[in-house]
């Protein structure tokens, strides 16, 4: 995330009404804050993040307000004052605290003259004791003076029993009155968690499927995203045009790492989320000076030498000379070097090198981020927001470019009845490539990559090996994971978001402890003759909607966080929090099943008990010889043990307390 303000960026303009304005910086516009005023972009451009800045009055020469940046000490001024306050034994001036005398209370009566409401501290009507009048107000806020403190200023003189107020009852009115009046707003970057809760309180809040930060959190701490190395491309072919599908890059499944299976609903909110915790969302900060251009003014940049260099150089050439000659020389070498028309233009090359083939590979191959949707496109457009459109074909270098891929339900299931996967790419001669007009080349070059980037993207994402699959969609989470729980590699987390609770409750409940003991128990006709891997890709039937072993540890959890009034006596959660949905999150982790039946059999021996005053007698040996089967299987609790004793050994039972007490009376004594 850039440090400072760029142009073209997205920011959030905090508001002293505690609203929040998400706006675009575009260079040489005027920003408008409503009722607070308004002020040219260019001033806020290059200036660093988290600053308060206030509003000056116009300038009688000048037509735009200019900023000023608010210290510290200044805007937590009565914070300090109210520290200092508490170190003295006497209370600040004009904070005196208002007290009803013992035994005294104040009572609202109706007109029969019953007690309605009782209190024992007077009420302050704010309206009858403020005596500056709307009209006044408003001439104030014409004239501008002082970016609004001098209309609170006025306000707190004007009020004839501001001195009756408590200190929080002052402390409000002057909040209330500085959030109306103050001309101040803070630059905020935009975040995913600020982004989340400027959608929720003054967007729509469906639109992004009632998620909070406290679920994006939890999301993506279960769903395990995390930056998993550096970027790996695959190399570039380097194909003549004729060569076809053949030119296709094959795949290296051994450098696929850190990638993840999404299904968003939310606009492209999740996908955010979950680029900002891989590092590939914001674009890195751009440096002062392009490496290219350096290289350009280093070139063109020549000092003159001086006199006496020249003239040591032109003896060195030419060897013993007249005084007048070296000189003649040195000023013709001077002219040469400092001459701009004979300074040849150095030509800029290609950033990248030579133009890529159309069979290139643009992705990476780690940290990638592959989206399932059911449209043409994924509707992924609060991406905009951090500068990256999905649907523009010519897009600017951003980080997600390389890192976000895309495909439909049908290129996933059944990739030969879409026409883009199937359909060879076309071919053409480099004489007849000649011959064409540059737009008919232009859909020529165009169509064999995109051939070779959605025959990347299927190919890819059906080889399997996710790290994680991270789910916020509206659609069946059942009929979501009959077709990705394949796709996941082993012990890699789920997690599933939903608005409500049911369709989670279902999806838990196929991989129940009963169902799972049913399915292990051989009670499931349909799956007879049946390998591990068509178990995985089964369809499932009413009664098993999925395979109940291939995941572990599913649970459903949900959290929010709530903010809190906490003064002595009035501590509760505020009531003015907004509603909607809770949101639950759905979490497992994908098993491999073991194959076949673990048998074990060995056979338990014990040696005899020695007589008494041996030593102690040793434990029972086991000697086990375990018979795994023709197949490789694996079981995690230990084997079943025959306790099946010798005929030979005698096992004597304890002794019971009244026995023991029998015997040492028995004893005879010394």
């Amino acid at each position: 995330m850039n440090s400072v303000i760029q142009p073209n960026a997205w920011v959030a303009l905090k508001l002293p009404s505690g609203t929040t304005k998400v706006i675009q910086i575009n260079p040489n516009t005027t920003i408008s804050l409503g009722k607070y005023g308004s002020f040219p972009a260019n001033l806020v451009i290059g200036r660093p993040f988290h600053l308060t800045f206030e509003l000056l009055d116009k300038e009688p020469n000048e037509n735009f307000s200019r900023l000023r940046v608010v210290p510290t000490d200044e805007l937590y001024a009565d914070v300090f004052a109210e520290e200092a306050a508490e170190g003295c034994l006497t209370p600040a001036a004009g904070d005196a605290v208002i007290s009803a005398t013992e035994g005294e209370e104040f009572s609202l009566v109706d007109e029969n003259g019953n007690v309605v409401a009782r209190s024992d501290c007077e009420i302050i009507d704010d309206n009858a004791r403020q005596t500056l009048t709307q009209d006044e107000i408003e001439e104030l806020k014409r004239e501008g003076n002082n970016a609004g403190k001098a209309i609170i200023a006025k306000l707190l003189l004007s009020h004839t029993a501001i001195d009756q107020k408590t200190s929080f009852s002052l402390a409000k009115y002057k909040l209330l009155k500085t959030k109306k009046y103050l001309r101040r707003f803070q630059v905020l970057p935009i975040d995913v968690a600020t982004f989340a809760q400027w959608q929720l309180e003054e967007r729509d809040a469906s639109k992004i499927m009632d998620m909070r930060a406290e679920m994006i959190g939890l999301v993506g701490c279960w769903g395990n995203v995390h930056y998993s190395g550096e970027e790996y491309q695959l190399l570039d072919p380097k194909v003549t045009t004729a060569e076809g599908e053949r030119a296709c890059v094959p795949l290296e499944k051994d450098q696929l790492k850190g990638r993840w299976l999404v299904v968003d609903d939310t606009c492209g909110l999740l996908v955010a989320a979950m680029a900002e915790r891989m590092g590939v969302l914001y674009p890195k900060e751009e440096e002062s000076e392009d490496e290219d251009d350096a290289e350009i003014k280093e070139e063109v940049k020549q000092e003159p030498k001086a006199d006496s260099a020249v003239a040591s150089e032109a003896i060195e050439q030419h060897g013993d000379v007249d005084m007048c000659e070296a000189t003649e020389s040195a000023e013709a070498a001077t002219t040469e070097s400092v001459a701009p028309k004979q300074t040849p233009k150095p030509v800029r090359k290609h950033k990248g090198g030579p133009r890529p083939s159309d069979f290139a590979i643009p992705y990476s191959q780690t940290n990638t981020i592959t989206v399932l949707h059911s449209q043409s496109q994924p509707n992924l457009s609060l991406l905009n927001y951090w500068n990256f459109d999905i649907t523009s074909p010519n897009h600017p270098p951003h980080p997600l470019l390389n890192h976000l891929l895309n495909l439909t339900w049908l290129q996933l299931l059944k990739p030969e009845l879409d026409t883009s996967y199937s359909t060879p790419p076309p071919t053409a001669t480099p004489e007849t490539l000649a011959s064409w007009k540059p737009s008919r080349r232009g859909n020529f070059h165009r169509k064999r990559r995109r051939y070779a980037r959605i025959r990347h993207i299927v190919d890819n994402t059906r080889a399997g090996n996710f790290s994680g699959l991270v789910c916020a969609s509206t659609m069946d989470p059942i009929s979501i994971l009959r077709h990705t729980l394949p796709l996941l590699a082993g012990g890699a987390p789920i997690a599933l978001y939903s608005p409500s609770i049911e369709p989670l409750a279902a999806l838990a409940d196929c991989f129940s402890v009963p169902r799972r003991t049913a399915w292990t128990s051989g009670n499931v006709p349909e799956i007879e003759g049946f390998s591990q891997d068509e178990l995985e890709y089964w369809q499932g039937n009413e009664r098993f909607p999925l395979n109940p072993t291939l995941l572990q540890g599913v649970s459903i959890q949900t959290s929010r966080a709530r903010r809190w009034q906490v003064l002595p006596g009035r501590t509760h959660p505020l009531m003015t929090e907004r509603g909607g949905a809770d949101g639950y999150v759905f979490t497992a982790w994908r098993a491999k099943p073991a194959e076949g039946r673990v048998e074990a059999r060995g056979k338990f021996k014990r040696s005899a008990p020695k007589k008494a005053g041996n030593a102690e007698t040793p434990a029972p040996v086991l000697d086990m010889e375990l018979d795994f089967g023709p197949k490789r299987k694996r079981s995690m609790s230990p084997p079943p043990v025959n306790t099946k004793l010798p005929m030979s050994v005698k096992v004597e039972e304890p002794a019971s307390p009244a026995k023991k007490r029998k015997a040492e009376d028995d004893i005879p004594e010394a």
